[in-house]
């Protein structure tokens, strides 16, 4: 679950912002249709009629262009607008024209930091707390940005000298909360979120964050007070989407998938973080609506790993369309050959997604007659009917894709030439950020799996992994075999092929661990106990033959690592300890 920090914060428009810069026109000196037009600009601007300003400012600067008022006030109309690269540009000049004017860096700073740029925003963070050291907001802003680059030390740093300065800030409490957390340090964390609630009761950030640490150590109950508290109280659109998604995935931990998948909506949701927009022109599907004899439309969503997760739904939704019926399913195009070969009478292409300005736009152009389709829904709301309670989730020991039989064949060959238990392993993710580290064993943690003996261990780790691989060799005296001829990351129907022929999978949840488990592999998943696809259970109901460990307390991954070394070694050296779920 995503944590707020409190950055980056502060409001270029904010009114005692564009009072400070109403005395500053009372007393520059500029031509008097320059000022004039600066007034004007100014008088939008208090109005919120942020077009109107930038045309203001504009027009003064044609009298003027060496105007830093005027570059300023068209710099905040236009981030008010949401055009940020025009609005970095107006900042630039505004600056450039007064470098020692810690407004303006402050305001450029955090536009670059929403826009990524992060040297940049640090750079300018830095310079304005050359000019007030322990200042709240750029304080604040440039602990978030630390945050963000996984530098939590300096983070800790800047937040503890701001605080030395305004230790009544909830903002500080907060942020600094964050940070300790993502190191790991939760009983730190909360009692930080419990001094920003004890300065400001009403707080939904703290309310929020509380409530995920709260999740964390099993108590359940607070936690969701909290939650819920958190959305009452929350007036940022963007940050109540983000809550109500996180609500959903802490009553889906609790095996309450009735009003957990009614709150998971929220992705879906405008104001949801980088949302998907469907491009589609048709009725949308909604619970209870007859699709028997139908022509049913459903998107893949999210990332590859979910495609493949919640397509355990699809048999379910075949039968619920008859056999008059007909589903088209966009998926990403690496799992075409995968998908169509275990679903025949399904039709399914790619879908295309464009992104930009923060937006993203999925939509399937190989559907050239959208009036065909009789509705269409996100794969994922299917679960809302048909996984609503755990009794419908299947057993289904040999998973629900099928592999190319013949690459199954070939891979078990090239496998039988290799000693022992042949055991894929999975120890990371692509998108490795500052919480999501959390998640996932520091690599030298498997050196007690990676040194069972009578095993040999195989990658199906994708990107590259070289640094890793010849870790293992030089640190554990442990060979990961490299398997040739194999793209892990894009040739995903041969992955699910090599899974299938191998006689463990052991890991984390990935794109290549749901492949996995999807095609049947015996698989042995490496999650935290809250882990919202575990649906409160011991196992994962997902694949039935899946077997699920978790660390006894949050970060004890030597325990976890322990365990799956002394089953893994019974497996594979005559104990009596099976390698699938049970």
């Amino acid at each position: 679950m995503a944590i707020f920090d409190a950055g980056p914060v502060g409001d270029a428009a904010a009114p005692e912002k564009l009072a400070r810069l109403s005395a500053e026109i009372a007393s520059a000196k500029a031509t008097r249709e320059a000022l004039k037009s600066l007034r004007v600009a100014l008088e939008h601007a208090n109005g919120d009629r942020f077009a109107e300003a930038c045309t203001a400012a504009e027009e003064a600067l044609t009298h003027d262009p060496n105007l830093v008022l005027g570059w300023h006030l068209l710099g905040i109309a236009r981030d008010k607008l949401n055009q940020r690269a025009p609005a970095l540009d107006a900042y630039e000049r505004a600056l450039a024209l007064s470098p020692a004017d810690p407004d303006i860096a402050h305001d450029l700073g955090r536009l670059a930091f929403k826009m990524d740029m992060l040297p940049q925003a640090e750079a300018l963070f830095r310079h304005c707390l050359s000019f007030k050291l322990g200042a709240r907001e750029p304080s604040n802003n440039l602990g978030a940005l630390l945050r963000r680059q996984m530098r939590f030390d300096e983070a800790i740093e800047v937040l503890r000298a701001a605080l030395m300065a305004e230790p009544e800030s909830a903002m500080l409490w907060l942020t600094l909360g964050t940070i300790v957390g993502d190191k790991g340090d939760i009983d730190q964390a909360e009692i930080f979120y419990c001094e920003a609630l004890r300065l400001e009761p009403d707080y939904a950030k703290a309310h929020y964050n509380l409530s995920n640490i709260l999740f964390t150590k099993r108590r359940h109950e607070e936690a969701l007070s909290h939650c819920r508290r958190a959305i009452e109280l929350s007036d940022v659109p963007q940050d109540t989407s983000m809550m109500r998604f996180a609500l959903s995935t802490m009553l889906l931990a609790r095996s309450e998938l009735t009003e957990g998948w009614r709150y998971y909506d929220a992705r879906l949701e405008p104001t949801y973080a980088e949302p998907i927009h469907f491009v589609v022109d048709r009725p949308r599907w909604t619970p209870g609506t007859d699709i028997r004899g139908r022509h049913m439309m459903l998107f893949g969503e999210q990332g590859l790993g979910d495609e493949v997760l919640f397509a355990n739904v699809l048999d379910d939704v075949l039968a619920e369309l008859g056999p008059e019926g007909r589903l088209t399913v966009a998926v990403t195009d690496r799992l075409l050959p995968l998908f169509q070969r275990s679903y025949p009478s399904v039709r399914f292409g790619p879908h295309a997604t464009l992104k930009g300005d923060g937006r993203a736009f999925r939509g399937a152009q190989f559907i050239k007659d959208w009036n065909e389709i009789d509705y269409w829904a996100p794969l994922g709301a299917m679960l809302k009917t048909h996984r609503a309670e755990l009794s419908q989730f299947p057993i289904r020991p040999s998973g629900y894709m099928k592999p190319d039989p013949a690459r199954v064949q070939q891979w078990r060959e090239r496998l039988a030439m290799l000693p022992g238990l042949k055991v894929g392993v999975l120890w990371t993710s692509l998108v490795i950020d500052s919480s999501r580290h959390l998640y996932f064993a520091p690599f030298d943690d498997w050196r007690a799996v990676l040194q069972t003996p009578g095993v040999t261990f195989v990658n199906l780790q994708y990107g590259d992994q070289s640094q890793a691989i010849a870790h293992a060799r030089e640190a554990f005296g442990v060979e990961i075999h490299q398997p040739p001829g194999i793209d892990l990351r894009n040739d995903l129907d041969d992955v699910a092929a090599l899974s299938a022929a191998l006689d463990l999978v052991v890991g984390f949840s990935n794109a290549s661990f749901n492949l996995a488990a999807a095609s049947g592999a015996p698989a042995w998943l490496i999650a935290v106990e809250s882990a919202w696809t575990r649906l409160g259970t011991d196992n994962y109901p997902w694949y039935s033959q899946v077997r699920a460990y978790s660390p006894e307390a949050p970060g004890d991954w030597t325990s976890v690592m322990a365990a799956i070394a002394t089953d893994l070694n019974q497996a594979a050296n005559g104990g009596t300890r099976a390698v699938a779920a049970g």
